[in-house]
């Protein structure tokens, strides 16, 4: 089966690079989509080993901040579940969950590749969160945007700011 590449977006004030790096495993689980097409990315599309670009998002200076990796099948959301979680969903059942997400774990942390750059280069021209109006918060990548960006754009964080 072919590998997928996503661009996954998230708050760094929620969960950024560097709390991906500090968490147990360097692995989150990627709780609280409630947008039926990411849902779908997740459970349907979404396998381990897939490539994600960690997006930092709603932010002063939005960009790729790092590349992580799929670590494992979608399941259930149980934020879903738990009446005290600003995702509980009151339709949702054990037997019938309607949400679902995967785990994450962070490759390495990268300096920040903003939104100005992605837009300059002709070869993201149809790179997904550069369109007018995206608001998703898990968008596919081609195999040619992540090698480009993987490979021309992403370069290691400055020392200061890695984390082991």
């Amino acid at each position: 089966m072919a590998k997928n590449y996503w661009l996954m977006k998230s708050e760094p004030d929620e969960c950024s690079i560097d709390d991906l790096l500090a968490a147990p495993g360097r692995t989150v689980p990627w709780t609280g989509v409630r947008n039926y097409q990411a849902r779908n990315f997740m459970r349907d599309l979404m396998r381990p080993g897939d490539g994600v670009l960690f997006y930092h998002s709603s932010c002063a200076q939005p960009g790729i901040a790092g590349i992580a990796r799929v670590a494992g099948r979608a399941y259930p959301d149980a934020t879903q579940f738990d009446r005290g979680s600003g995702y509980f969903d009151a339709a949702a059942t054990a037997e019938k969950p309607r949400w679902f997400h995967v785990d994450v774990q962070a490759v390495r942390k990268i300096e920040l590749i903003d939104l100005a750059t992605l837009r300059a280069r002709s070869e993201l021209a149809d790179l997904a969160v550069l369109r007018r109006g995206n608001r998703l918060s898990i968008t596919p990548v081609t195999a040619a945007q992540w090698k480009f960006i993987t490979t021309v754009l992403a370069r290691p964080a400055p020392a200061t700011e890695r984390r082991a």
